[in-house]
């Protein structure tokens, strides 16, 4: 495959897989974003381009006509690639050119340079909890969320299986009623979600990540989607319930956490995007700590 040399971009395609991963698995990165699933799953919604500067990948997002730059994927200090990066953004007339979603290390790295304005953007900081209490749910503080599986095990017979490409219909069934629950005319957010899950269901296979599913009496009524972020963490990218059984997420949640993240000490569930009600959810299931992320621009 020819490689997109900068300032030549490219879209994301599925063939863009191995170079993206080889890069992010490199860095061992500790943000949600840095996966080729993430990037590639909701590439309707960012439209996502990317292209080699010297030892470091550009990735660039255009949502609702505004450009901007994820943290450029490499070695060393990278004051460099982050003013090339930024000087690039503005001479394609970015009226304000900025690097969003970028995590503390390279805050750290450039901090001192003089030359950017670096402030921390809450709503996309990632939850990461212990696998342990995902799994064990122990203790007091997570007595609620023992009763909410115990009354759904009282009142369902139920399987959890991994993900296989057959149950894909029901899948879109669940997502659909999801989504026709939650739709407004203009909340485009939920609208790209809804594009990154048919994404995500389309190309399992080829993304390499692992799935499971929630059967009740023989239909998948739940399903999630995950892989590895780093070494020591795994990140949870889809989760999708049938909103009319109570229990279910919780279910979905530990069974999922256990099948696949049990051989690693964190799991990464995301950010809350600053809506109050996934971050009451989030913050319900007690996190260990946060991945902080910043918004960088030149001053």
């Amino acid at each position: 495959m020819e490689l997109p040399i900068f300032p030549e971009f490219k879209k994301i395609e599925i063939e863009d897989k191995k170079v993206l991963t080889d890069f992010f698995w490199k860095y061992q990165s500790e943000i949600s974003e840095m996966t080729f699933t993430n990037i590639f799953i909701w590439r309707q919604y960012y439209q996502p381009r990317w292209a080699i500067y010297k030892d470091w990948i550009f990735i660039i997002y255009n949502i609702v006509s505004s450009l901007y730059g994820l943290m450029p994927i490499g070695p060393g200090v990278r004051i460099e690639p982050v003013q090339i990066l930024l000087d690039y953004l503005k001479e394609s007339g970015e009226k304000n050119p900025s690097i969003q979603r970028a995590d503390k290390r390279i805050a750290e790295e450039i901090k001192n340079s003089q030359m950017f304005f670096i402030t921390p953007s809450r709503e996309y900081f990632d939850y990461v909890y212990l696998s342990k209490n995902l799994i064990e749910l122990p203790g007091r503080k997570y007595h609620s969320k023992r009763n909410h599986i115990k009354r759904f095990q009282g009142k369902y017979s139920f399987t959890y299986e991994r993900f296989k490409e057959e149950y894909v219909k029901e899948c879109l069934e669940i997502a659909d009623k999801w989504y026709q629950a939650n739709r407004s005319e203009d909340d485009l957010d939920l609208l790209g979600e809804m594009c990154a899950i048919k994404e995500i269901l389309s190309h399992f296979s080829q993304l390499d990540i692992v799935g499971g599913v929630i059967k009740i009496d023989n239909n998948v009524e739940a399903f999630t989607f995950g892989e590895k972020l780093n070494n020591s963490t795994g990140v949870v990218h889809i989760e999708k319930a049938n909103p009319d059984i109570p229990g279910l997420y919780q279910v979905i949640n530990q069974k999922f956490s256990q099948d696949t993240f049990k051989d690693v000490e964190f799991i990464n569930r995301e950010e809350d995007l600053g809506i109050e009600g996934l971050r009451k959810a989030k913050d319900s299931y007690y996190p260990q700590f946060f991945i902080e992320k910043y918004k960088i621009s030149l001053l």
